[in-house]
């Protein structure tokens, strides 16, 4: 089929780029109703200023012979033979017992998560493991966490000048302060014209200080900001960001125009990004304005000359701007200014281990150091993924053990943030070493069946490592929690959804030696996606926002959709598809994405191509 519409939407080819604009940003009309609201709460409507201007390839019959167990325990050991002589009797192996007391006594299947596994969470039993059990997981955790730079997989003798062929879930969607410590850095790289954390002079910031909002509609669009925005991406301390922004407001024009511009450019994107979430106007008005304070931060960022000096602001302010634009339907843009992001995170050092770069800072400036660094990190591992492009923050010696839980972290006011950062964190770890750089060169994922199957387990021992909050949920218990506490249901739902589509790519790797695992991607597709559904069932109106969710869904119902075609060309697969409840839940998955693009259709030309695609694998 012809994709190519569906690539030129998708990509964002289409629509006109909002981070290379030069001059100074237009005026806003003034604001009128703008209902008041607290930075922690807003309620009422917001009424924005209207600103003017503005290889498809084949792939034989799936062997289902060949498919790799399910069963992480599987013993993939070969039996020993004989060549002469009786049969040796088989000697038992002591094997260590790594389920919990609790599931060995009741002999239930135990999932080994920590602190908790997931049986003794809805049994409410205390969950104990053997004191070896402890050390071998510990040990294979640190070994997990430990980041490798990747490396492309080597190819077999006589592939070269082969075309690959597409995996099944590919197919058709082709400011403080110097220090000399600080200073030590900037000099040895030799990279930037100013030390990190310094203060850029700009000419022409008071003409982009002048276009701000009133701060009563600042106030809410940062509201909207750190309510949608911040649980699924928690980078900036907010705490910190209110005491500077509040003290900003305070000055006199004069001295306005002597802050940070990174500052500037800062706010301007996150009130950008908070206006992608207003509910209150008509899309054309939220796009137009949202674009409107996207161009006032790009402008910010030129007058502090980000592509020559960088501060933590900066970069955090260059992260946004990146979400901002797939958020935008521009993701090819966004793609190329996350590429001057990463170089500038790595000329600051943010890629090194704090404790071994600037061993004179404080804890929290140390802690803000590794929580940006993640953020790079997490934006280039997932949208690589996604785009099937090589990675870029692959040198690194920041650990994820090093986050710290004290007064001092940087998501102290959110008991959860840490948690979903870490397991995030390990996530991306994970991803960035197995999956990214082989979809980058379009070669399996898994070279045999052993290494799949290898692999599966460490995916699936990253899932028991989430806090219990994160695993032990149903549709029912996230809806009720919906009601007192969505920020958990947003991080809930982000790690669900990143986490099954990763595994369902495993599971769907196929090479000449690897058959794809039928049900195993069915299954792991069916979870990502159905976080997805369940965001927009709860959290409609920003469902519809985030890009990056949305295309993850469309990419698991293109991969359900190829799998279910496949299945048909067998044998008595036509049968199978109409008896089986894997396959008749996996075509009602499709059914559902296709409802959900439709009434997205018409604010969005990708969500009309999205249906034209998937509506051909229910013909």
């Amino acid at each position: 089929m012809d994709l190519s519409l569906f690539q030129q939407a998708s990509n964002g080819h289409h629509g006109r780029s909002v981070a290379g604009g030069r001059g100074n940003a237009l005026t806003p009309s003034s604001v009128s109703n703008t209902s008041i609201a607290s930075p922690g709460s807003v309620s009422g409507s917001l009424r924005l200023p209207v600103i003017g201007g503005g290889g498809p390839g084949g792939l034989g019959g799936l062997d289902y012979r060949g498919i790799v167990s399910h069963d992480q325990d599987a013993d993939l050991t070969l039996p020993e033979t004989h060549a002469s002589g009786p049969p040796k009797k088989k000697q038992k192996r002591n094997k260590p017992t790594l389920s919990c007391h609790e599931c060995v006594e009741r002999k239930t299947k135990c999932d080994r998560g920590r602190p908790h596994c997931l049986a003794c969470i809805k049994r409410q039993t205390e969950c104990i493991y053997a004191h070896v059990a402890n050390v071998i997981e510990e040990t294979s955790r640190s070994a997990a966490n430990g980041r490798r730079m990747t490396k492309p997989p080597k190819k077999k003798p006589g592939s070269f000048g082969k075309l690959p062929v597409p995996n099944i879930a590919d197919r058709n969607a082709n400011s403080s302060d110097d220090t000399p410590s600080r200073g030590a850095i900037a000099l040895s790289i030799g990279l930037l014209s100013n030390v990190p954390y310094s203060v850029a002079t700009a000419r022409g910031l008071p003409e982009v200080i002048s276009v701000l909002p009133e701060k009563l509609q600042a106030d809410i669009l940062l509201s909207r900001y750190f309510e949608c925005v911040d649980p699924v991406y928690p980078m900036i301390h907010r705490q910190t960001f209110y005491a500077d922004y509040e003290h900003f407001w305070q000055m006199s024009i004069p001295e306005k125009n002597q802050v940070d511009a990174a500052f500037i450019a800062q706010i301007f994107v996150m009130l950008a990004l908070g206006t992608q979430f207003v509910t209150s106007t008509t899309a054309q008005e939220r796009k137009q304005t949202a674009e409107f304070y996207a161009s006032a931060s790009n402008q910010a960022l030129r007058m502090f000359s980000y592509l020559s000096t960088a501060s933590i602001r900066s970069i955090q302010a260059m992260v946004l701007m990146t979400y901002f634009l797939i958020n935008d339907n521009h993701a090819s843009d966004g793609w190329a200014f996350a590429g001057i992001l990463i170089r500038q995170a790595y000329a600051m050092g943010l890629h090194r281990d704090p404790n071994i770069v600037t061993p004179d800072a404080s804890p929290f400036e140390k802690q803000q150091r590794r929580k940006v660094w993640q953020a790079v990190l997490l934006q280039d591992t997932f949208l690589t993924v996604l785009l099937s492009l090589p990675p870029s923050a692959t040198h690194t010696d920041v650990s994820v053990d090093d986050l710290l839980d004290h007064g001092s972290s940087i998501a102290s006011s959110d008991p959860t943030d840490n948690a979903y950062i870490r397991g995030s964190w390990t996530l991306a770890n994970l991803v960035q070493e197995t999956i990214c750089s082989p979809r980058s060169l379009d070669v399996p994922i898994c070279a045999t069946a052993r290494h799949k199957s290898k692999l599966i387990a460490d995916f699936r021992a990253v899932y028991r490592s989430f806090p219990d909050v994160f695993r032990s949920w149903d549709t029912e218990s996230l809806t009720a929690l919906a009601g007192t506490n969505k920020r958990v249901v947003r991080q809930t739902l982000f790690l669900t959804s990143n986490y099954f589509h990763n595994l369902m790519l495993v599971h769907a790797s196929e090479s000449p030696d690897v058959p794809v695992n039928v049900r195993g991607t069915l299954e792991a597709a069916h979870d990502a996606i159905g976080a997805f559904f369940l965001l927009f069932n709860l959290l409609e109106s920003e469902a519809r926002v985030w890009w990056v969710f949305n295309h993850r869904a469309f990419l698991e119902a293109l991969c359900i959709g190829n799998v279910l075609r496949e299945t048909a060309k067998e044998s008595l697969g036509k049968e199978l598809l109409a008896k089986d409840p894997l396959f008749v839940r996996a075509k009602a998955d499709i059914t559902r994405m296709i409802q959900i693009m439709q009434q997205m259709a018409e604010d969005s030309e990708v969500a009309r191509t999205r249906v034209q695609v998937l509506s051909e694998f229910l013909l």
